[in-house]
């Protein structure tokens, strides 16, 4: 028998303390221009802005034939689904779906800034869900004037990461069309906290400089920029929450980081009494999001490799 459905009439419910530990452990959750959906594709227009020449007294104007299109985001899915005895529900005087519904909110967020930032294959659907920032800037892309690797800076195999480099990668956007001095964030990997703070300038003063008071103070800055630290900004061949490969940082113009929001993050919970546990008088907890995610142009943004 034929049954109506509903899902996409029914709101999806937020959890404060999982939306907190998210946007706190994600950078781009938190830092990215989010595009609310309401179905699982949106496009967003892309400018390739006007040219300008000078026009002699009583002579032609040129005509712009600069190429506009558009940015697909598509939304896609991330979860996970846990198994819990019915007596230790029960029995614990701990808060278990609770305490699980953070966990899973702090592996999600730093799963999405992986996908996002520094996954190194091709979108290919699941385990490669998105273009990330490394991949974009190591492509050719024709509709936007970008060639691969223009944008991207790398430290000699094993060596130390030096003035030199922060101030290349920083160079990139800067003397570029999309750079926005109060639009400029840099992202990187924490590992790389200590080797910047031993870098000066040639007057002796520190590039890297420590904010004051936490969240609620100054942040970090490199050469006066802000910046945030993400566990996912390590690469990797596909998505996951706890990269391994070399740590990056990022500079972009965080207009330019496109976070489409479809849902989530959300939980649901099938009781030890019905349905498939009945049996077994076992509990799932199940835990989703659906995100989307662009780099909408390559030039705004660069990335710094540090090579192991």
């Amino acid at each position: 028998m034929a049954r109506n459905t509903f899902e996409d009439w029914i709101p999806e419910e937020w959890d404060s303390n999982v939306i907190k530990r998210v946007e706190q452990t994600s950078v781009v959750e938190s830092e990215a221009k989010p595009y609310p959906m309401s179905t699982d594709t949106r496009h967003i227009p892309r400018s390739a802005g006007v040219d300008v020449n000078g026009v002699s007294k009583g002579g032609t104007y040129g005509e712009d034939e600069s190429v506009n299109d558009d940015v697909l985001l598509t939304a896609k899915k991330a979860g996970r689904a846990i198994r819990i005895a019915d007596e230790d529900l029960q029995d614990s005087n701990v808060a278990i779906l609770e305490q699980k519904r953070v966990d899973w909110a702090t592996s999600w967020a730093k799963y999405l800034d992986n996908a996002c930032l520094a996954v190194t294959a091709a979108e290919s659907g699941v385990t490669v869900p998105y273009t990330s920032v490394y991949k974009a800037i190591r492509t050719t892309n024709s509709d936007t004037g970008y060639t691969a690797d223009d944008n991207y800076v790398a430290t000699a195999t094993g060596g130390n990461l030096t003035y030199n480099n922060l101030s290349a990668v920083l160079g990139k956007v800067e003397t570029g069309d999309y750079f926005d001095e109060s639009l400029v964030l840099v992202i990187a990997h924490p590992s790389l906290r200590e080797k910047m703070r031993n870098i000066k300038d040639d007057q002796g003063q520190p590039i890297f400089v420590r904010g004051q008071g936490g969240d609620a103070g100054t942040p970090d800055t490199l050469f006066g920029h802000r910046i945030r630290y993400s566990l996912g900004a390590k690469t990797s061949a596909t998505a996951v929450h706890n990269p391994t490969g070399n740590p990056l940082l990022i500079v972009v113009n965080r207009d330019f980081l496109a976070i489409g929001k479809r849902s989530g993050p959300e939980s649901r919970v099938a009781g030890p009494d019905t349905g498939v546990a009945f049996l077994t008088d076992e509990a799932i907890l199940k835990m989703r999001a659906r995100r989307a995610f662009a780099l909408t142009h390559e030039k705004a943004a660069a990335v710094l490799e540090v090579r192991a």
